[in-house]
C-alpha cells in the first residue's frame, strides 16, 4: 500500500444547489488557496467564483473526460499540486463526477479531504416525513437497461429510498413506482430545493402521478419513497 501524503493536495468542495448563500467560509477559503479548480463545467462554475470574487485557473473535469484525466491528475497531486475539485451543484462524487479521481487517490495514498456542505437528498429525506433511521439512496435510475430490474429489487426495501430524476422523466418515473411499489405507497416529491420557487408535495403515488401529469414541469427533482411495510 502506498504511503499516505502528509499534507492534503486535493479537496472535494460542495457547491450550492441554489442559493449561493449556501456555501461555507471553508468551502471559500479552500478555493481561494489551491494552485486550480477542477469544474464540471467551467462557465457555470466561473459564476459562482465571480460571485465570491476569486480568480484562478479551472481545468474541465466532467463524466465524459474524467477516465482519462484521472492518471494525469493523479501524477500532477503526487508532487503536491493543490486541487479543489467541485461540481456544477453539491457534493463531488454524489451523482457527479469524483468517484473515479478519489478512488485513484486512495489507492495512491494521496491525502484528501471532502468538506461538508451542500446535497440536495439531505434536505428532500428530513422533508419528507419518512423515517431517517434507515434509508437507502439510489440516486438516478438506469433510464433504459437494467431499470425494471432495479424497481423490482426495490419493490419490498423496509428502508426509506431516495431517488433524484430529471424533470423531462419525473412523471415516467412516478408511473412506475406507482406500478411496482402500488398506488397507496407513501412519497414526497422535492423540487428546486434551496431556490426561490423551492416546492415539496406529500401524498401517496396515485395522488403524485395526478398532481403531475397537470403540473408544469421545471427544475431538479428529488423522489423519497416511504418503505416497504408488511402491514
Amino acid at each position: 500500500m502506498a504511503q499516505p501524503q502528509e499534507e492534503t493536495v486535493l479537496y472535494l468542495v460542495p457547491t450550492p444547489i441554489g442559493n449561493l448563500e449556501d456555501i461555507t467560509l471553508r468551502a471559500i477559503r479552500v478555493l481561494k488557496e489551491v494552485d486550480v479548480i477542477l469544474a464540471e463545467d467551467t462557465r457555470t462554475s466561473g459564476k459562482l467564483l465571480n460571485h465570491l470574487g476569486i480568480e484562478k485557473r479551472m481545468h474541465s473535469h466532467h463524466l465524459h473526460n474524467e477516465h482519462k484525466a484521472v492518471a494525469h491528475l493523479v501524477e500532477r497531486l503526487k508532487k503536491g499540486e493543490k486541487m479543489a475539485l467541485i461540481s456544477d451543484a453539491g457534493t463531488p462524487g454524489i451523482s457527479d463526477p469524483g468517484f473515479l479521481l478519489v478512488r485513484a487517490c486512495v489507492q495512491e495514498g494521496i491525502k484528501l479531504e471532502c468538506l461538508p456542505g451542500a446535497t440536495a437528498f439531505v434536505p428532500a429525506l428530513v422533508k419528507s416525513g419518512f423515517s431517517t433511521d434507515r434509508f437507502t439512496f439510489e440516486g438516478f435510475l438506469p433510464v433504459k437497461k437494467g431499470r425494471q430490474t432495479r424497481l423490482q429489487s426495490l419493490a419490498q426495501e423496509e428502508r426509506t429510498m431516495i431517488f433524484y430524476e430529471s424533470p423531462h422523466r419525473v412523471v415516467k418515473t412516478l408511473e412506475q413506482f406507482k406500478e411496482v411499489f402500488g398506488p397507496e405507497r407513501q412519497a414526497s416529491v422535492s423540487r428546486e430545493i434551496s431556490k426561490m420557487f423551492e416546492e415539496t408535495l406529500n401524498g401517496t403515488l396515485a395522488e403524485l402521478v395526478e398532481i403531475f401529469a397537470t403540473k408544469a414541469i421545471k427544475g431538479e427533482f428529488v423522489v423519497v419513497v416511504d418503505g416497504f411495510s408488511k402491514k
